[in-house]
């Protein structure tokens, strides 16, 4: 029986590839198994099989409680303390104690236990070893052949007896895909489950264009030329910037390739979807000109505290800015990172005009200055009270039309506007009353439902989106306590979803009633 074991093990190893000690692993738990099956009871059985000569030795385990444990959960698998102290004085509760029993013999019914248990492991073994594998390969473009379609996914034999899925929102939409065609896709999800792994393959994120023009284009595999991202309205249009790390490489020119031919290559794998080729610079203003081609910029106006920019263009280049349904400006977005408003020159105009405008008679009423002066701080730079009030002196000394009396006067008038204004805003904190669903909320109580106002925050929606950091500096408050506040208002958030997905798992059949319908 031994030598049996040896030759059971080194023939399903080396068919299926699969390690031995998972092997050794499988055929104890089925021994084991069919150890409590002659005993004929619920006994926890442990089995040691000797990996070198394949003999095997059988006990049979107890889990040591403490005394104060009763009733016991399982009478044949449990033992006190106290019974077994005299002959285990080491043991402690928690611990297990065995003693040997007689093993039963490698025969028909426990090589048919053990056939089942291995065939359980192999494929698990097996389901696992492909998530390892395929887990490092996440970002790496896939290729095999269709070979199903189902309800709008598409399986994919990508070799080895593994199937990747492309769902059906990962699809080039209207694309035409057939049974035996070859496709590729993007690898961005392996997942295990019952039914073996998914690999989730993607034919329409960006990332799936960067791959595409890594094949073809070799100045990006020697990393002459690289890719700083891509934007993509699957099957219509993409934008995508590059830079060359050579000054000889023209990098647009490169990824177009001879007569169009590199880009229509990808195009074509792309169902026909244009590709704007944009050129990088680290100027986020240059960029976004450039992410906007083919419309022609005339004048850009950056705001980096809201992260957007106003593009101004001839009213005959508008459409062509914008783009159809809004494509041209939402890619050129999504590509440097930045909102985007698209207008008229002469809009540009107009709204650049009223900004000044609004600064001006800001200027005037908070600083108590006439309309020449206001205009003169508005020329030199100077859009806000805190750049009056807190700009070096120096910066303010080199206006020629200004003396340094003058220039004392007006930061002390905008800080008083500013001082004013911090203490204005704090009392209307510190006079908020919180909502009804805050001071009702458990854990809650009045005072620290009003502490917690003062700061703004005064509904259990505001709570939710709290951090803990941002709760410590209040008092009464420790981490603890901040983490159970926050995750008790974030309840009704959690509650919501799980209906949401009730509801979906109410509607949509699952995949086991899909296989019986099959």
């Amino acid at each position: 029986m031994s030598k049996e074991i040896l030759l059971v093990v080194d023939a399903v190893s080396h068919e299926r590839g699969i390690e031995k000690d998972i092997i050794f692993e499988a055929l104890e738990n089925a021994l084991a198994t069919a150890t409590r099956k002659k005993a004929g009871k619920d006994i926890d059985v442990r089995v040691s099989i000797d990996r070198a000569t394949g003999d095997y030795e059988t006990f049979r385990r107890w889990q040591v409680l403490d005394d104060e444990v009763d009733p016991f959960e399982y009478y044949d698998r449990q033992v006190l303390l106290s019974r077994i102290k005299d002959e285990h004085p080491d043991v402690k509760p928690g611990d297990y104690i065995e003693e040997p029993i007689e093993s039963v013999e490698f025969g028909r019914i426990a090589a048919q236990t053990a056939k089942q248990v291995i065939v359980q492991k192999v494929r698990e073994a097996e389901r696992q070893k492909v998530v390892n594998e395929y887990q490092e390969r996440i970002g790496e473009m896939l290729s095999g052949t269709v070979k199903r379609i189902e309800r709008g996914n598409v399986i994919v034999d990508i070799g080895n007896n593994i199937d990747a899925i492309i769902k059906r929102e990962d699809m080039i939409p209207r694309e035409p895909v057939r049974n035996g065609d070859r496709t590729r896709g993007y690898l961005y999800e392996v997942k295990s489950q019952n039914r073996g792994p998914q690999l989730s393959l993607s034919r329409v994120m960006p990332e799936f264009l960067i791959q595409l023009f890594t094949i073809e284009v070799p100045e990006i595999g020697e990393g002459l030329i690289e890719i700083h991202g891509a934007a993509r309205d699957p099957g219509l249009r993409a934008k995508i910037a590059v830079e060359a790390h050579e000054e000889r490489i023209d990098p647009v020119g490169a990824c177009v390739g001879m007569r169009g031919s590199r880009v229509q290559v990808i195009s074509n794998e792309l169902a026909g979807e244009r590709v704007d080729i944009i050129l990088w610079d680290e100027n986020p203003a240059q960029f976004v000109i450039n992410a906007m081609s083919p419309a022609e910029v005339q004048s850009i106006v950056v705001d980096e505290e809201s992260h957007s920019m106003d593009i101004a263009v001839e009213e005959s280049q508008l459409s062509l800015a914008i783009g159809r349904n809004g494509q041209n400006i939402k890619l050129a977005s999504q590509l440097t990172g930045w909102e985007l408003n698209v207008m008229t020159v002469e809009e540009a105009e107009n709204k650049t005009e009223e900004e000044a405008q609004k600064i001006i008679n800001q200027m005037m009423e908070n600083l108590n200055i006439d309309e020449d002066l206001a205009i003169l701080l508005l020329n030199e730079g100077f859009t806000s009270l805190e750049e009056v009030a807190y700009v070096p002196l120096q910066e303010m000394l080199e206006i020629e039309e200004l003396d340094e009396d003058t220039i004392m006067a007006l930061r002390e008038r905008a800080k008083d506007v500013l001082l004013t204004r911090a203490i204005r805003d704090e009392e209307q904190l510190s006079d908020a009353e919180p909502a009804t669903d805050l001071l009702e909320m458990e854990g809650m109580d009045e005072t620290l439902a009003h502490k917690l106002a003062s700061r703004n925050i005064i509904s259990m929606e505001d709570l939710a989106e709290q951090s803990v950091d941002e709760l410590l500096d209040i008092e009464g408050i420790d981490e603890a306590k901040a983490a159970e506040l926050i995750m008790t208002a974030r309840a009704p958030w959690f509650a919501e979803e799980e209906q949401n997905n009730d509801t979906a798992s109410v509607d949509k059949p699952s995949e086991q009633q899909l296989e019986d319908k099959q």
